[in-house]
C-alpha cells in the first residue's frame, strides 16, 4: 500500500442533525474543485443499525466499539483508497470521539455507568486513533427545525451536545466549533480548505 506523500485528516463531531454531513459534503465540493482527492467516510449509524445494534440513547459498551472500531477502519481504508495519489484529504464524518459522547451522554439518558473497565477500553480505541488535522464540533441549535421523519429524544440529543463538548474540553483537543448560522458554516468549509492548501502543495 502506497500512502499519499501529504494526507490531510480532517473530523467532524457533534449531535445529530446539526450539519455534520452537509459540512463534509461543502469541504469535499471545494477541495475537489482545487483538484485535491478525498476520501469522506460516513453513514455509521444506519451501518450499525443494519448489524443490527442499538444507537441513540440505546448505546452499549458493544455498539460503541462498533462504531469507533469502523468509523477508525472506514478512515483508514480511505487513506488506503488515495494511495495512487500523491496529496489527498480524509474527511471522517463522525470522527471517532463522537462515538464516545453518543456513549456517555447513552449512559446518563438510562442513569446507569458501565464498568470503569469497559469505559477505559472505549477511551485507549480512540486515542490509539492518530490525530486529526483539524477537528470540527458541531453546536446545537435548539431552535433549528428539524425533518420530520427524524423522531429524536430532545432530551437524549441535548445531552450528546454537552457530551460532546465536555469531552473535548477535558481531553483539550483543539477544535473549530461550527453553529447553525450560514455564515459559520461557510467559515468552517474555507478554514478546511485553507488548512489543506497549506498542507498539500497545489
Amino acid at each position: 500500500m502506497v500512502k499519499p506523500t501529504n494526507l490531510v485528516r480532517i473530523g467532524v463531531m457533534g449531535t445529530h442533525s446539526t450539519g455534520k454531513t452537509l459540512l463534509m459534503r461543502g469541504i469535499e465540493k471545494e477541495l475537489r474543485s482545487l483538484g485535491i482527492a478525498v476520501g469522506r467516510t460516513g453513514r455509521l449509524g444506519r451501518r450499525a443499525a443494519l448489524v443490527p445494534l442499538p444507537k441513540m440513547q440505546y448505546h452499549t459498551v458493544e455498539s460503541t466499539r462498533w462504531v469507533i472500531a469502523t468509523g477508525i477502519a472506514d478512515e483508514v481504508a480511505a487513506a488506503a483508497r488515495l494511495g495512487g495519489t500523491p496529496t489527498g484529504a480524509v474527511l471522517a464524518d463522525r470522527a471517532c470521539w463522537d462515538a464516545l459522547a453518543y456513549f456517555r451522554a447513552a449512559q446518563e439518558w438510562h442513569g446507569r455507568t458501565f464498568p470503569r473497565s469497559d469505559r477505559e477500553a472505549l477511551h485507549r480505541l480512540v486515542t490509539s486513533h492518530s490525530p486529526y488535522n483539524l477537528l470540527f464540533a458541531t453546536r446545537l441549535d435548539p431552535a433549528a427545525p428539524v425533518e420530520r421523519q427524524h423522531d429524536y429524544d430532545s432530551r437524549y440529543r441535548t445531552l450528546v451536545d454537552r457530551h460532546t463538548h465536555d469531552l473535548l474540553r477535558e481531553e483539550n483537543l483543539f477544535h473549530v466549533q461550527v453553529t447553525s448560522d450560514p455564515a459559520s458554516h461557510e467559515l468552517a468549509v474555507e478554514q478546511a480548505v485553507q488548512r489543506c492548501t497549506a498542507e498539500i502543495p497545489l
